[in-house]
């Protein structure tokens, strides 16, 4: 089965630091890391196509991941950053459009996981820009805490032409093994139509050194309740995933844990919601 990997990053620390690479535990992933290291991990996996996901909130970022993109076999969509709250961010997507690659433009994320504000999501200037972004028929990527769901939830039934893409099934505490309130929360967000999630993160939410498939399961299994094998998509959150697992183990953890779907239910999964969401090449 041909597979979309919806999420993974690239960064080169000459070019621009990740300041939030710190620390001893973060340590074997700060250094660089390029689409050339991860081709010969996704082909292995079976991945034809790949969406490169902003890191920071740096504008200069995502033209380059433009730039990557056009010249690449691989990455088939950019989901990039620009700031929300500016008056003229419906110029500035028009604008990253007519860049080299930015047809490969796809969505937009912003680290919201960062904001002291709960619902930062629902302020009036984000709002506008969210409205922005669905105007120019772009996706927006949610990365929040489970304490950020409930914002985001209000924030898609307000925004029912925009599509949100939840990463990380919204960063549930899998090493503390707390399903609530998380699924509360997730299922709350799932209730709205416009919604999807990735299928990503799990194993560096999880314990890092002793996960097992079976650790992640009722996690994977909420959100396939919820969402549906219609608005999932595959993501390996390469190369943050190898603080915790390898891109071989992550993609054959997915496939484990789907194992009890069909064929069709599964390919909707590892292929073509990702391709239906961010407009990508159907195979």
């Amino acid at each position: 089965m041909a597979v979309v990997d919806a999420h993974h990053h690239v960064w080169d620390l000459a070019v621009r630091d990740q300041e939030w690479i710190t620390g001893p535990a973060m340590a074997p992933i700060r250094r660089d890391f390029s689409a050339a290291d991860l081709a010969p991990e996704a082909r292995a996996a079976g991945v034809r196509a790949t969406v490169v996901v902003q890191t920071v909130t740096t504008a200069a970022e995502t033209p380059e991941l433009l730039a990557l993109a056009q010249g690449s076999d691989l990455v088939a969509g950019v989901v990039g950053w620009t700031d929300l709250t500016a008056p003229d961010v419906a110029d500035t997507l028009a604008r990253l459009r007519e860049l080299p690659g930015g047809e490969r433009l796809v969505g937009i994320r912003h680290q919201v996981q960062g904001e002291r504000d709960p619902r930062w999501l629902l302020r009036p200037d984000v709002r506008r820009g969210l409205a922005a972004v669905a105007a120019a028929g772009l996706v927006y990527d949610l990365v929040v805490t489970p304490g950020q769901l409930p914002a985001a939830a209000e924030a898609a039934g307000r925004l029912p032409e925009l599509t949100f893409v939840l990463d990380h099934l919204g960063k549930p505490p899998i090493a503390a093994g707390e399903r609530e309130p998380w699924a509360d929360r997730v299922r709350a967000l799932a209730a709205h139509g416009n919604t999807v999630c990735k299928l990503s993160g799990m194993v560096t939410e999880a314990s890092w050194d002793s996960w097992t498939p079976e650790d992640l399961r009722p996690y994977a299994e909420t959100v396939i309740e919820v969402f549906g094998p219609s608005r999932l998509m595959f993501g390996s959150d390469w190369p943050v995933c190898l603080l915790a697992a390898d891109y071989a183990r992550v993609t054959e953890a997915a496939r484990l844990l789907t194992g009890a779907l069909t064929e069709p239910e599964r390919k909707e999964i590892f292929e073509a919601v990702a391709c239906r969401v961010y407009g990508l090449p159907t195979a």
